[in-house]
């Protein structure tokens, strides 16, 4: 009886996980390169839900105050696509390497850190 139940809970498990909202991104690392002082520093990281269950990003932060995150709070539906737009302060000088994390429902990772970097030039 123990194992029964042990194999059915398992099975359920298993099923959940593989009908459950899941979060891709295209690329983890966005380059800017080499930029110029006071240019645009707005990218976009796109990202889809490879699941079958609405994706929702609860929150999105990035590691300074140099980096600002936007995303939407509507739940991202199964097989739908998504986008975090960040713009980093391009006011300062010097090599750069932000990260920003994205806590969410999916369920193959519920925190994930993305990255950008790149250098500020005169």
């Amino acid at each position: 009886m123990k194992k029964s139940l042990i194999v059915v809970v398992l099975s359920i498990f298993g099923w959940y996980e593989s009908h459950a909202q899941r979060i891709e991104f295209k690329n983890e690392t966005l380059h800017y390169g080499r930029i110029k002082m006071g240019s645009n520093g707005e990218r976009v990281f796109k990202f889809k839900n490879s699941g079958d269950k609405p994706l929702i990003l609860s929150n999105v932060s990035a590691s300074c105050g140099c980096t600002t995150p936007k995303w939407s709070t509507n739940p991202v539906l199964p097989k739908e696509s998504g986008k975090i737009n960040v713009v980093y302060d391009t006011q300062r000088i010097g090599p750069f390497k932000k990260s920003v994390t994205i806590f969410s429902n999916a369920i193959n990772t519920q925190r994930k850190i993305i990255y950008v970097e790149g250098e500020v030039v005169k």
